[in-house]
């Protein structure tokens, strides 16, 4: 009888237990080699239902949702494919890396950043995963799209005119004018400021503006707001700047931008260096080389050229051909030896030999400036720009196309 009970309850058990499986998880949709999961899916668009309604904007409806979630989730599903197909791996250190400098932009530790995650109700692991995936992504796209931008010199110069948003990066100017009745009364004024006389006890004493009495001083203003004619004599927008006199239908005006003001706004001191390198090799060591490389500077002391032994000398594969000039630059360019020697040398004098990392050297400082960095960096903020916007077109007919090329199924899981 106690076997029969035992028997009995064995045949009973997989009805019981098969009574309690429950689905978990179910395959929504088919692609490539890949899979994406409902539950993917359903978090995906509770995670965009919160966002619609932070926002304060009408929900759409639900089928829609969906719809876009699922091409979302196929966009990224076949990108993660090709990075893999690539061999693109995130490794724990570069992602926590990553983790430190989102947590540092936030102004929050890593522990804080990571107590944020769990008190918004997520999972710091899934959010890791996340993380990962999305560098992944953005790998493959600039290896995608990347290579196939291509900004030409003409197309860049059009984008720097026309664009308006380059316009917004521009600086404000402030200027003074003399105005004149006629051309010789100019010239005579440029006389003057040639004699370093100044500008503003010119525009005083001379000019018939209204402004004459503030020394011809101008409203701060965007070259793009100023009179055409203006617009071209001051194109450049370098402090210090005075322009030819301008003839308009008031008489004739000179120009001088006194000063300039916004956020990319920078000037830098730099210096122009040119030097002599010897390195160490397998078959020259360090005495013998810093025999030889003395050897180079005594020949200059005693009055041989610089440029022509840099030439036939300098291991300096990028500037010997160039007699050993580095063109300017500015500090903390060059390692801190090389700086240091620089920074203490007079104008056109030869130093001493130094040691790098490198080698040997000597260098000679040609000359130093502080310069107005402008342009540059409005140049690149600008390049930049038009990059991203060539980019974003570029990436949206590739993911088109991707997407276009893939075996997709997606379920019916009604």
């Amino acid at each position: 009888m106690k076997k029969l009970t035992i028997f009995s309850l064995l045949i009973a058990l997989p009805s019981i237990v098969l009574a309690r499986v429950e689905i978990l998880d179910r395959v929504a949709v088919i692609v490539d080699d890949g899979l994406i999961m409902e539950s993917q899916i359903t978090k995906s668009i509770l995670d965009v239902k919160m966002n619609i309604q932070a926002q304060n904007m009408s929900m759409p409806p639900l089928d829609e949702i969906r719809k876009q979630v699922i091409e979302k989730l196929i966009i990224e599903e076949l990108q993660l494919q090709l990075g893999d197909l690539f061999g693109i791996r995130i490794s724990d250190g570069e992602l926590n890396q990553t983790f430190d400098t989102i947590a540092a932009n936030n102004q929050l530790s890593l522990e804080e950043f990571i107590l944020t995650i769990e008190e918004a109700g997520q999972s710091y692991e899934s959010v890791r995963e996340k993380i990962r995936n999305d560098m992944i992504i953005q790998r493959v796209q600039r290896g995608k799209v990347g290579n196939e931008i291509n900004i030409t010199e003409q197309e860049f110069e059009s984008f720097m005119k026309t664009d308006p948003s380059v316009a917004q990066l521009r600086p404000e100017l402030s200027v003074r004018q003399i105005l004149v009745k006629n051309e010789k009364k100019a010239q005579v004024v440029l006389e003057r400021l040639d004699a370093d006389e100044s500008f503003e006890v010119i525009a005083k004493e001379v000019s018939l503006a209204g402004n004459a009495a503030s020394g011809g001083l101008m409203p701060w203003r965007k070259i793009a707001d100023m009179p055409e004619l203006f617009r071209l004599a001051l194109a450049e927008e370098i402090v210090g700047t005075v322009s030819a006199p301008i003839s308009t239908g008031s008489g004739f005006h000179i120009l001088k931008i006194e000063e300039k003001r916004g956020p990319f706004v920078k000037y830098e001191d730099q210096w122009n260096v040119r030097h002599i390198l010897l390195m160490p090799t397998a078959i020259r060591d360090l005495p013998t080389t810093l025999i030889e490389i003395e050897d180079v500077r005594n020949r200059i002391m005693a009055g041989e050229d610089f440029d022509k032994l840099a030439k036939e000398f300098s291991e300096d594969e990028g500037s010997a051909l160039n007699g050993g000039d580095l063109d300017w630059f500015g500090a903390g360019v060059m390692v801190k030896q090389f700086e240091a020697v620089m920074l203490t040398s007079e104008n056109n004098v030869i130093s001493d030999v130094f040691q790098t990392d490198y080698g040997y050297h000597f260098l000679e400082v040609l000359g130093t400036r502080n310069f107005d960095k402008t342009t540059e960096l409005i140049e690149d903020r600008a390049y930049s720009g038009l990059y991203s916007r060539k980019f974003d077109e570029e990436l949206e007919n590739t993911l088109r196309s991707i997407r276009a090329e893939a075996f997709v199924e997606i379920k019916n899981l009604d």
